[in-house]
């Protein structure tokens, strides 16, 4: 989880993105397949969130739609996924959720990240995904606090 902090941190101070990054992991080979930032803003693109953008990489480099065809493989994210990334978990073949910073910590500094089931973590786990919450939260959260006080852009829909 450090190593992706680390990216979203970057990302930020090169502003090149928004203060969020992800990384995809081959579980049981310990090896990373893709990392994804937030490049929403550069890219014109409301669906560059950093998780989308490492399922992308991830499904491209094995050339499936299916990551559970090729073993077991996790999500590390700096932030709780939003609506949208949340609704891609089920179809990308994960095996486990990992996230730092919570969505009201994105939500602190103006991110909207829309509705998601209430139970959403018992939603993902009902498909095979298991979920571990809120690792180095605060190291997270600081990213977006920075994100904040350097007046990176907050780009929600109007």
């Amino acid at each position: 989880m450090g190593f992706v902090i680390q990216l979203s941190k970057q990302n930020v101070a090169k502003q090149t993105g928004g203060p969020f990054a992800a990384a995809i992991f081959d579980m049981d080979k310990r090896q990373l397949l893709s990392v994804g930032i937030n490049i929403v803003v550069p890219s014109h693109n409301c669906t560059n969130h950093a998780e989308m953008v490492a399922i992308i990489l991830a499904q491209q480099s094995l050339q499936t739609f299916n990551l559970a065809e090729h073993g077991d493989f996790e999500l590390l994210t700096s932030c709780e996924p939003c609506a949208m990334c949340f609704g891609a978990m089920p179809w990308s073949g994960i095996k486990h959720l990992a996230y730092a910073a919570t969505s009201t910590d994105a939500e602190s500094i103006g991110f909207d990240e829309g509705a998601k089931h209430p139970n959403w973590i018992n939603e993902l786990e009902k498909r095979g995904i298991d979920v571990s919450q809120a690792i180095k939260r605060e190291q997270a959260a600081t990213v977006l606090q920075q994100y904040k006080s350097s007046q990176g852009m907050i780009y929600n829909p109007s």
